[in-house]
C-alpha cells in the first residue's frame, strides 16, 4: 500500500495523506465537515470539521430529543436521559468492535467515579454490536459502574437528529443540568479531556 501511494504524482499523494488524517481524527469513522442536524431542539454544528465542539451557554444548541432505549445489562429495562433529571450527564456512543473505545473505556470510568457524587450522571450507548453478550462482557471486562442503551441498529439516536454524525464511534455529548448539549467530542478522550468541561457546569450549578 505505502509503495502504491508513493508511486502517485505529488499533488494526489498529498490529496491521500490528508484523507489518512481525517480517518485517524473521526476515531472509528469518519464525520462530514460543517455538519448540521436537528434533533429535539438541538442544532448540531461543527465549524471546520472539528472534533471537540463548546457550546456556550449550552442553550445556543438547544436540548436533544427524548433518548432511552433497552438497557444493556438488565432485561426488560428501559434506560433513559429523562431518568437523570437535574442531573449532568455525559452520553458515550462505543462499540466492543471500536479500539478507541477500548482505549476509553479506563479514562470514562475514572472521571465518573470522581463526579458521580457531584450530580453527574453516565449513560452509554452501545451501537452495532449485533452480539449482546459481546458487549456485556466488554462492560464486564472493563468495570463500567454506569448503565448503557443496548442500541445495535441505532434507534435511539433518532433523538439526536437525522444528521448528527453518529457514524463517528466513539462519541461522547456532555448535557448540563437542564440537559442542554454542552459539549460534543467526535473522538476518543482521556480523563483529562473531559473533566474540565464537568467542572465548569459543576461550578454553573453552584452558583
Amino acid at each position: 500500500m505505502r509503495r502504491a501511494i508513493a508511486s502517485l504524482p505529488g499533488p494526489i499523494r498529498a490529496v491521500v495523506a490528508l484523507a489518512s488524517i481525517c480517518l485517524v481524527l473521526a476515531g472509528c469513522s469518519t464525520a462530514g465537515k460543517d455538519a448540521v442536524a436537528q434533533g429535539g431542539t438541538f442544532d448540531f454544528v461543527s465549524p471546520g470539521g472539528k472534533t471537540d465542539i463548546f457550546y456556550d451557554p449550552p442553550s445556543a444548541r438547544g436540548t436533544i430529543g427524548k433518548l432511552s432505549g433497552p438497557d444493556l445489562m438488565t432485561d426488560d429495562k428501559t434506560t433513559s436521559v429523562t431518568d437523570f433529571a437535574g442531573q449532568i450527564v455525559v452520553i458515550n456512543l462505543w462499540g466492543q468492535w471500536c479500539g478507541p473505545c477500548r482505549a476509553e473505556a479506563p479514562a470514562l470510568e475514572k472521571v465518573y467515579e470522581a463526579n458521580r457524587d457531584k450530580g453527574v450522571a453516565f449513560l452509554g450507548i452501545n451501537v452495532r454490536d449485533n452480539q449482546k453478550d459481546k458487549a456485556q462482557d466488554f462492560v464486564t471486562d472493563n468495570k463500567v459502574g454506569y448503565p448503557s442503551i443496548y442500541d445495535p441498529s441505532m434507534r435511539s439516536l433518532l433523538a439526536l437528529g437525522g444528521k448528527f454524525p453518529t457514524s463517528v464511534i466513539p462519541t461522547t455529548i456532555v448535557l448540563d443540568r437542564q440537559h442542554r448539549v454542552a459539549a460534543v467530542f467526535l473522538r476518543s478522550l482521556l480523563a483529562e479531556d473531559l473533566q474540565p468541561t464537568i467542572d465548569d457546569l459543576v461550578r454553573e450549578g453552584q452558583e
